[in-house]
């Protein structure tokens, strides 16, 4: 088979490009996905995030592990990505958020020429469906439904009466002309037709649409193996459904969406990486680039959860069962109530030092008891906050396990290898008590889980004992001018044609907010440039 273009990975990026480039007709298609078609009741009830994100079991969710964290106790960490068309907007908490317009200024000064924050505010804009409206910032007719959540619980409007206590200014659009603050999030849902109250994945928004095209082919189930090269040129990619081997050759681009995971692992199968790596594991060397796999960072994320007496948050109890069925009914006839809710309702953006110019702190509040990612379940109400270094200082990496393109990669966060972010962190822990333990939230506030004595060795040992991703992971095939960049500013691989990288895993800093959005514009934006070279 031979397309114009060989798109690998569904994902948020993968799923925006495959619409794109094959709104033109005399333009082929192939999208190749290693997970199923993401169309379930799980993907599309956005409360039943809770049912995937813990990769017990593994549904659409490739649910990596880390490698033995240093600096965390020697603990392996969880990665639960997404792995089905729309990749992890089918599994996250749905929050629309572009971070600080700044992340985008800096990637420019970084190198990235055409990334900074008035280049890229218009693909922002393009890709959005806000059911606020449209004005300077915002769009309201882009395939990418957001909307403000139809029906928060009671706690979240708790939790923003205590951010005031606490002299943390309300913010109703994180979004807009600033981002510090408290507010609810603004959620990637379906407020119109027949869909309403469903999760708009980038796959609902953009690609479910187009799958009748006849130039676009689009191939689920389907493991990538390898790349093929002719000398330095990409031709294609060799995948692995059903048992059986077959290959798709690209007439003008491959292209790699696999996630700050996948794509730098795919890479390095198909022999573009550091040399000594390869050479180590008998992979035929295209091209020495030392920064495949490097430069990863992600947001560390520390977690407070209280037991409740109260019965409007989430339990797991058989109370609370019934009432999460009876929610399901109610969202089935009418796409609204607690089964609507992404769980992280609402949040705040913090500085920890009142010096800084922008926040450094994301706070998350979730309705229910969350532990070790779901995978340690409590039966109680209850309710958790979370905190997390909007830009962390640490940086890890991605390598081979081995060359057999079955086995997952080597996934190395790093996390607190720089002190900077400790410190960091454990401020913003005692900012996000403070709240906690204001009256606003007595009334749901009851026995914590993991206490400590407050001191500063406690929360310290406490967060080397629990913290974890909040799932922000980038910046492994970087985008850049530097001896480190894998790509160029047009998402091109440095020392080969024909292959372009576009996900998560070229920005070269992780910006301060949930990056689903960010993935989306930057898709937007490349895609644009790969139809101007079509002309």
């Amino acid at each position: 088979m031979e397309f114009d273009y060989i798109i690998i990975g569904g994902g948020s990026a993968g799923s925006v490009l495959a619409s794109r480039l094959s709104e033109n007709p005399d333009t082929s298609v192939c999208l190749l996905e290693a997970g199923g078609n993401g169309r379930s009741i799980l993907v599309r009830a956005p409360a039943m995030v809770a049912a995937m994100v813990s990769g017990r079991p593994k549904i659409n969710n490739w649910a990596f592990k880390t490698t033995p964290q240093k600096h965390l106790g020697g603990r392996r960490g969880f990665q639960p990505r997404g792995k089905a068309l729309g990749g992890s907007s089918a599994i996250n908490a749905m929050i629309y958020m572009r971070g600080h317009k700044s992340d985008y200024d800096e990637w420019a000064d970084l190198g990235c020429d055409g990334w900074d924050w008035q280049s890229v505010l218009p693909y922002f804009k393009r890709a959005e469906g806000n059911a606020r409206g449209a004005d300077d910032l915002h769009g309201d007719t882009g395939p990418l439904e957001v909307r403000d959540q139809p029906a928060p619980r009671p706690v979240s409007h708790a939790f923003l009466e205590a951010t005031t206590t606490c002299q943390i200014p309300l913010n109703d659009d994180f979004n807009g002309p600033r981002q510090a603050g408290a507010g609810l999030y603004q959620v990637t849902q379906f407020h119109h037709g027949p869909h309403i109250g469903e999760r708009c994945s980038v796959a609902a928004a953009y690609l479910f649409g187009a799958l009748a095209r006849p130039n676009l082919t689009v191939i689920t189930r389907a493991q990538v193996q390898r790349l093929t090269f002719a000398g330095k040129r990409a031709t294609g990619a060799i995948y692995k459904r059903r048992g059986r081997l077959q290959t798709v050759r690209a007439k003008r681009e491959v292209i790699l969406c696999g996630g700050a995971f996948g794509s730098p692992h795919l890479l390095k199968l198909s022999g573009i990486g550091p040399a000594e790596e390869l050479r180590s594991h008998s992979i035929d060397l295209v091209h020495d680039l030392p920064g495949v796999g490097e430069n990863l960072q992600d947001h560390l994320d520390y977690t407070a959860s209280y037991r409740s007496n109260r019965r409007d948050v989430i339990g797991l109890n058989p109370i609370g069962l019934w009432q999460l069925a009876r929610a399901g009914l109610e969202w089935r006839r009418g796409g609204s109530g607690m089964f609507a809710s992404p769980m992280a309702e609402c949040g705040a953006f913090l500085r920890s030092d009142p010096g800084l110019t922008r926040p450094d702190l994301q706070l998350h509040l979730v309705i229910g008891i969350v532990d070790q990612h779901m995978r340690k379940l409590h039966f109680s109400h209850g309710f958790s906050c979370h905190v997390c270094v909007l830009r962390p200082q640490s940086r890890g990496r991605v390598t081979l396990k081995s060359a057999n393109p079955d086995a997952t990669p080597r996934i190395d966060p790093n996390f607190l290898s720089d002190p900077r972010d400790l410190s960091a962190l454990m401020r913003g822990a005692r900012m996000m008590q403070q709240v906690l333990e204001t009256d606003a939230l007595a009334p749901w506030r009851g026995q914590r889980l993991y206490p400590h004595d407050g001191s500063d060795a406690a929360l310290e040992a406490d967060i080397r004992a629990r913290a974890d991703t909040i799932y922000h992971p980038v910046g492994t095939c970087k985008m850049g001018v530097d001896d480190m960049a894998v790509v160029d500013p047009s998402a091109q691989v440095h020392g080969v044609t024909g292959l372009r990288v576009i996900d998560a895993s070229i920005m070269p800093r992780l910006i301060g907010g949930n990056t689903n959005a960010p993935t989306v514009m930057m898709a937007e934006k490349l895609a644009d440039e790969i139809r101007a070279q079509q002309a």
